[in-house]
């Protein structure tokens, strides 16, 4: 009678386990989904907006979406030196936000996401620096081929390297940064505060640069960008379940898919023909950051 018993709750935690992989699957899909329609939409509106001004607004609509978390916020709470991490988050993000828009209107989607991946390598490299975290000869290893995943999109010496491809790489260490002032606030603070103060620093940042290239939009777009804030606000959220439902390295190689819909949606909406050396040095970079992924969810395992 026991043994059945066990036997049926082993199998029960399988199918949970199934279950759970297979949520955590569909959420990374989905939210890479979101962050290329971003992307289609940002290069859509990049010949016609500065890309300081795109990104406030964005942010300004951002702040709109998340407007029922800050009214519930104790903000008395707050310490000061948390606000300072806030601020200097908020410039941050916001500078690696103009580079990213600046990026989107240089080079294809494929090549910004092929580099933006290079974003947890830098995490990790910032970790080390200034969290003192250790680093085995793996994870070395691991970084040393994304950086080469970088060489071979960009191609210095072989190729001119565009000042788009220059701005997404600069994006990608200051989205690290941003990601690693998270961590350090998320000990304190819930995540959706987090979020929402991220907004408000991000639009505070974003204003006098928006207001000195001020182009009056028009109605449609402004409606786009209120579809970036929307579908960049549910992709974090799905980002967020993902991580929450499965292990990040289970989920991350579904990330690999953000590449593919990349390639696909600049096709099928800007003519954009896919450079063989963008693809090769994407999965380069995607399997180094895939792989420092599943020694990270080992060593917490542990």
């Amino acid at each position: 009678m026991n043994s059945s018993r066990g036997l049926k709750k082993f199998e029960s935690s399988i199918v949970n386990a199934d279950v759970k992989f297979f949520t955590g699957a569909v959420w990374m899909i989905s939210a890479g989904l979101l962050f290329v329609a971003v992307a289609v939409i940002v290069r859509h509106l990049s010949s016609s907006m500065p890309s300081v001004q795109a990104a406030f607004i964005r942010y300004a609509f951002g702040l709109i979406i998340l407007l029922p978390v800050l009214l519930r916020m104790q903000w008395r709470n707050i310490g000061s030196k948390s606000y300072a991490i806030y601020i200097v988050r908020g410039t941050i993000h916001a500078g690696a936000v103009i580079l990213w828009f600046f990026a989107m209107s240089r080079i294809s989607i494929a090549e910004v996401t092929a580099i933006g991946y290079t974003a947890p390598i830098f995490t990790t490299l910032g970790a080390v620096i200034f969290f003192n975290e250790t680093i085995r000869i793996r994870r070395v290893l691991a970084i040393a081929f994304g950086f080469i995943g970088v060489l071979i999109i960009i191609r210095p010496g072989f190729n001119q390297v565009s000042v788009g491809s220059l701005a997404q790489l600069l994006a990608a260490p200051c989205f690290a940064g941003s990601f690693l002032l998270a961590k350090q606030l998320t000990k304190s603070h819930a995540p959706g505060d987090i979020l929402a103060l991220l907004s408000v620093g991000c639009t505070m940042a974003l204003l006098p640069g928006a207001l000195l290239v001020w182009v009056t939009p028009s109605g449609t777009e402004l409606i786009w960008l209120m579809l970036v804030a929307v579908f960049a606000t549910v992709g974090h959220y799905a980002l967020t379940r993902a991580i929450a439902c499965a292990p990040l390295s289970l989920t991350q190689p579904f990330s690999f898919l953000q590449l593919l819909w990349a390639v696909i949606f600049g096709y099928i909406f800007f003519g954009d023909v896919p450079d063989t050396w963008v693809i090769a040095g994407g999965l380069l970079i995607l399997g180094s950051v895939t792989y420092m992924s599943h020694r990270e969810s080992k060593a917490i395992s542990k």
